[in-house]
């Protein structure tokens, strides 16, 4: 029973990634059938983007009240809704009602399955649950691709719609399966905690969770640098065609596959801090690639380095959670970590793009060496706060790869 509530998580996380790309892909064909500014899109993506912060924050409260697979089935049917009234807006208008429904959705999702699986699942798993969300923003740009190849882009997104309705459909039927999987976990000698609320004013207080929403912050924020600034670096800074960097800047998102995927075989060997301080240091070696005066070629081996270490720490760091703060507080301080995440990535992503259109994009890969390094510290901070010793567990892992 447990593999198969693993595997519908799984799937269900898949759905968290398809309207994620989505609107990306199809912007161009909705601002041109709409007559709309192709700087719209932005306050779309804002909006979304606020109800995610939103929803995380308020996570712990509503799913520690209705439960994981409640709040699972209800903010995926909310998101497949959505999807829905998206294909059929007449109107910006109404693409902005819609867009926080979706928000509000995706954040619930997240948060709740994000814990379930830290707290019930190994560091395997949980990085392979972040796999299946590749999946997924790989999924709908095709599913939005097709549907322009012959028709428009609302039928791309009636056609994600429906892929979205039968993962809602799943997550409902299979509801009744979440509370045998908790006997069969108290049967095994799980400890069963009641979990704890606390508000995020409460919880931003303590410095260790401050330096974990750092990590979070920082991090996503190179993500997001890299998602939306990483092909004008090419262009702009490096002296690459349009073209050939728009192909060339798939090497990063092959990066953060490779990473995570690579992450979760390892973590039967080595543990989640390793794997995040690991990971760190290959982000580091890839920003001094992209510092150093080297060839272009060197570029896009720099970006697939950025997205393969930086990948690894999300879903370790959100496994770690439970361990760092206690199983009882572990939902309330992942919502704040993950509307962190949010944050990161919505103003410092494009607050560089101003700096970048003002200053110049040769300072794309100096903002990851900043963010890289502020990730570096908060890390190690908080790891000393909560009694890891780095020079010791740099020991254990020399003797483990030589064993």
């Amino acid at each position: 029973m447990t593999l198969v509530l693993l595997v519908v998580i799984y799937v269900a996380f898949v759905g968290l990634g398809i309207p994620d790309s989505l609107f990306g892909a199809a912007w161009p064909a909705i601002y041109a059938d709409l007559g709309l500014p192709v700087s719209l899109g932005s306050v779309i993506t804002m909006i979304v983007s606020c109800g995610t912060i939103v929803s995380s924050l308020a996570s712990a409260a509503v799913i520690n009240r209705f439960g994981t697979g409640r709040v699972t089935a209800v903010s995926t049917t909310l998101t497949a809704l959505a999807l829905l009234g998206f294909a059929l807006a007449p109107s910006l208008v109404w693409l902005c009602l819609l867009a926080i429904p979706l928000g509000l959705g995706a954040g619930s999702i997240d948060t709740a399955l994000n814990n379930y699986v830290a707290l019930h699942y190994h560091a395997t798993h949980m990085n392979f649950l972040h796999c299946a969300y590749g999946v997924g923003v790989t999924i709908s740009p095709f599913i939005m691709s097709v549907a322009l190849s012959s028709g428009t882009w609302r039928e791309g997104y009636l056609g994600a719609a429906a892929c979205q309705a039968a993962i809602a459909l799943l997550t409902i039927a299979i509801l009744p399966l979440w509370g045998k999987v908790a006997h069969v976990h108290e049967e095994q000698g799980e400890k069963d905690v009641e979990p704890r609320t606390e508000s995020p004013l409460t919880l931003v207080r303590r410095r260790d969770v401050r330096l974990a929403c750092l990590i979070f912050l920082a991090s996503v924020a190179i993500e997001g640098i890299c998602n939306s600034w990483g092909t004008s670096y090419l262009v702009n800074a490096r002296g690459m065609g349009a073209g050939d960097a728009a192909g060339m800047i798939t090497v990063y998102y092959v990066g953060v596959t490779a990473g995570r995927f690579l992450s979760g075989v390892l973590a039967n060997r080595l543990s989640s801090k390793q794997l995040v301080g690991l990971g760190q240091l290959v982000t580091l070696t890839a920003v001094l690639v992209l510092l150093a005066p080297l060839p272009l070629s060197a570029a896009p081996v720099g970006l697939f380095l950025v997205g393969f270490g930086n990948s690894p720490l999300y879903p370790n760091m959100l496994h770690l959670t439970p361990r760092l703060f206690g199983r009882e507080l572990s939902q309330s301080v992942i919502g704040v970590q993950m509307a962190a995440s949010y944050v990161g990535s919505l103003a410092l992503a494009p607050l560089f793009g101003v700096v970048g259109e003002a200053f110049g994009f040769w300072l794309f890969p100096v903002a990851l060496l900043v963010l890289t390094l502020v990730v570096v510290a908060a890390f190690v901070a908080l790891m000393v706060l909560k009694g890891w010793e780095p020079r010791r567990a740099a020991e254990r892992l020399a003797r483990r790869s030589r064993g």
